[in-house]
């Protein structure tokens, strides 16, 4: 048993970033135990980035001189002081950097990868699909063209919004557009297409949605609905047949058993660096298990955040397909690990190194160091791919 003797918060970013508002910073965590092991966790922004930054300054409180091979009561623990936790991001992400911190240290402590901690692989890869790749996308054939690029990368399935400016309400002028995009790529490439939604709708208007696309058979529609709507939720699931799948706001698996028990959800998705780590995402796929309900971990920010999550695919049953913007970051996030996994062909393998298995590049910790918010642009909400949030023009 060792302790938790030092902990070191990192905000990464960079000046005229030109990825999304969300994807462009990143909170890192490295802790030291008294034993000289080093561990790294990472939390997630979303235009919450200084609030993240001080909320992580209360977690290390209480495990700084932690045991930290006591990841289960160190959890508890900031649990039991933090009185709004199951339903405050700030607090979640916070704790989620420390909890996957603290199992890359145990992890080395017992030379062996996250994931046979877990109980061992299931599987030797993990398939992906492409985010983050249709910035600037508005038209059908803005959209063809990107993803005939993605499709040549090697992935076989990509995931894409093609609402537009469309937020609460949509005219069925929208959900035509929506559907000639959606169409496009249906027949012009072999991609699986998985549409999100973004929690942008009503439940009146994701029932035309869905109405509106599901012939095209989509691979699944991500949050139609507000998150805040659960009641319109039930409303559209008696609507349709289209695969649902939700989750990234889930903050832990406790919050995921109204959607189960109801039948609302087909695919669910955790994020690791949200929900309270790695404990939390897996116990929630043991749960969805249980309904036979498939996890497609939701993961939108930075490496550790994706090889924190490669463990947990390499170890869940259910496991259905892993979100990846791998090939769409900045060159500093690229960067920042330097090896522990790879993207080849549209799956991802791990190295099976101890812990997480990463290494980081102290470099770019250094270099792109900032205090910095994220962007913000009144025209366009933080949570779209860049230069989405528009219509097309008319011709």
């Amino acid at each position: 048993m060792t302790k938790i003797k030092d902990v070191a918060i990192i905000e990464l970013g960079e000046e005229g970033e030109k990825s999304s508002p969300w994807s462009s910073t990143i909170l890192v965590l490295k802790i030291e135990t008294a034993d000289g092991e080093i561990g790294y966790g990472e939390a997630p922004t979303t235009l919450m980035t200084r609030p993240v930054y001080e909320q992580m300054k209360e977690v290390g409180r209480v495990f700084m001189n932690k045991e930290v091979e006591e990841i289960g009561k160190n959890y508890l623990e900031f649990y039991k002081h933090s009185f709004y936790l199951p339903v405050s991001m700030e607090s979640t992400a916070a704790l989620s950097a420390f909890e996957i911190a603290s199992w890359d240290v145990v992890g080395k402590e017992y030379g062996a990868p996250i994931y046979d901690l877990l109980g061992g692989k299931l599987r030797d890869k993990v398939r992906a699909y492409a985010n983050g790749w249709y910035d600037n996308c508005v038209t059908p054939q803005n959209f063809l063209s990107k993803a005939k690029e993605v499709e040549s990368m090697g992935f076989g399935a990509v995931k894409f919004d093609p609402f537009g400016s469309s937020y609460d309400k949509i005219e069925e002028e929208d959900v035509g557009k929506a559907r000639r995009i959606i169409q496009t790529l249906k027949e012009k490439t072999k991609l699986d297409l998985l549409i999100e939604c973004h929690g942008r709708f009503s439940a009146n208007s994701a029932i035309r949605v869905t109405e509106g696309i599901e012939d095209l058979e989509p691979y699944f529609v991500e949050e139609p609905v507000h998150p805040d709507q659960f009641e319109g939720l039930k409303r559209l699931r008696e609507k349709t047949e289209v695969r649902i799948a939700l989750g990234e706001r889930v903050l832990n698996k406790n919050l995921f058993l109204p959607y189960l028990t109801a039948d609302l959800v087909d695919v669910i998705q955790p994020d690791v660096t949200n929900v309270g780590g790695i404990i939390q995402a897996k116990e929630s796929a043991v749960l969805a298990d249980s309904f036979g309900v498939e996890v497609a971990y939701h993961n939108a920010f930075g490496p550790i955040q994706s090889a924190a999550t490669l463990h947990l695919d390499y170890s869940i049953p259910n496991f259905l397909i892993q979100e990846s913007f791998e090939k769409f970051w900045p060159k500093w996030k690229k960067g920042l690990v330097k090896s522990g996994y790879r993207l080849e062909n549209g799956f991802f393998t791990l190295n099976g190194k101890p812990g997480l298995g990463i290494e980081i590049d102290e470099r770019i910790l250094d270099e792109y160091k900032t205090e910095m918010m994220e962007p913000f642009n009144p025209e366009e909400p933080p949570w779209v791919v860049k230069g989405t949030f528009k219509k097309e023009r008319s011709r």
